[in-house]
């Protein structure tokens, strides 16, 4: 049979016909084929799609953030990494900065800038003591720590670690000890006392002196420091305080070298997880830490414990310390060899006012 061939132009008049029928028959029309939304609701539609797609974009982008930037919703930073460490960018290995611009160097970071630097990154792992404390040279017995209960003190210095405590035999001291005192409610501020200061004052410290190489002794004695802490059961996010007993801090080369040590010790404490605390006379390595602070010289202790003695508690009050530095990260020894009684137990004691982090105890 012959077939017939229908022409385009025939072809499109007949579709323009049907289409016109479906037009004026509109019941017919929605009988014979699904139902579709109109254009303007299919816009709608879209337009909300769209919305949702750009805030998965903005979702996806804020964990970006939070992945490169280190940073939680509230803006803290929580990367394991120390932002005042600037050996990367030049210095040498005691961290100086220019020295020949003078004994405190200079650097990048200002007084706006402290307290918003890695010691704040574990905020929500620090805990955090307000009260009275004392510290003695050798550990005090549990029976002693229990009778202690009834006393105004509620937190205890322990000398932990380092070649230079003048009671390095301290045979209470064990993790047992650490953790019975804990439950028992009293919180531990951890001491650790190393090398000194070249031209320290105390006859008993002159053996035990910070040699040519400071910033390498600074780094190995903080690694001590981390590691004799982790062994009684002092966890990551605890103060290690550095003990630096007074010394001559207008000896400029000593107050290099000293602060040389110092700042290699707290980038090692620092990088380990735990908060570098410093300890010293407020006339001297208070003073001279204050001063690097105002300078802007970064590796700087994050708790500040200070003595001046025979004075009230002053913990804000201190002529060494600008008022808005180490807000919340200070102790103020304000009396020292005070002979003490409590429940039948005398202990000599130094007396301590505390606003500031305690360590955290496994």
């Amino acid at each position: 049979m012959r077939r017939l061939k229908i022409k385009p132009t025939l072809a499109r008049s007949a579709a323009a016909l049907l289409t016109l029928a479906a037009l004026l028959t509109p019941t017919a029309a929605a009988s014979a084929s699904p139902q579709v939304p109109s254009p303007a609701r299919s816009l709608a539609g879209r337009g909300n799609d769209d919305r949702e797609r750009e805030r998965d974009r903005e979702r996806d982008r804020s964990h970006e953030d939070h992945d490169h930037q280190g940073r939680d919703h509230r803006g803290r930073d929580h990367r394991d990494r120390d932002p005042w460490d600037r050996d990367a960018e030049g210095r040498d290995d005691g961290g100086r900065d220019g020295w020949d611009q003078g004994v405190w160097g200079q650097g990048s970071w200002g007084q706006d800038d402290w307290g918003r630097g890695q010691d704040n990154e574990r905020a929500e792992e620090v805990a955090h003591f307000t009260g009275r404390a004392f510290d003695t040279c050798n550990t005090p017995s549990l029976a002693t720590m229990r009778a202690w209960r009834s006393s105004p003190y509620h937190a205890v210095g322990i000398y932990y670690s380092g070649r230079g405590r003048h009671c390095l035999a301290q045979k209470n001291l064990n993790r047992d000890w650490v953790s019975q005192t804990h439950d028992m409610g009293w919180q531990v501020l951890p001491v650790f006392v190393g090398s000194q200061a070249p031209c320290v004052y105390a006859e008993n410290k002159k053996g035990v002196r910070i040699g040519n190489r400071p910033a390498q002794q600074g780094k190995s004695e903080g690694g001590q420091a981390v590691r004799d802490a982790q062994a009684l059961g002092i966890l990551p996010g605890s103060p290690l305080f550095l003990d630096m007993e007074a010394y001559n801090a207008g000896n400029a080369a000593c107050a290099r070298t000293t602060l040389d040590f110092v700042r290699a010790w707290n980038r090692e404490v620092r990088g380990r997880g735990y908060l570098p605390g410093f300890y010293s006379s407020a006339d001297s390595g208070v003073r001279q830490m204050e001063k690097a602070r105002q300078s802007g010289l970064g590796d700087l202790p994050a708790v500040i414990w200070f003595a001046r003695w025979q004075t009230e508690p002053a913990v804000y009050e201190e002529a060494s310390l600008r008022e808005d530095a180490w807000q919340h990260q200070r102790i103020h020894q304000y009396a020292g060899d005070a002979t003490e009684t409590y429940g039948g137990y005398r202990l000599v004691v130094d007396r301590n006012q505390v606003d500031a982090p305690v360590a955290r105890i496994a």
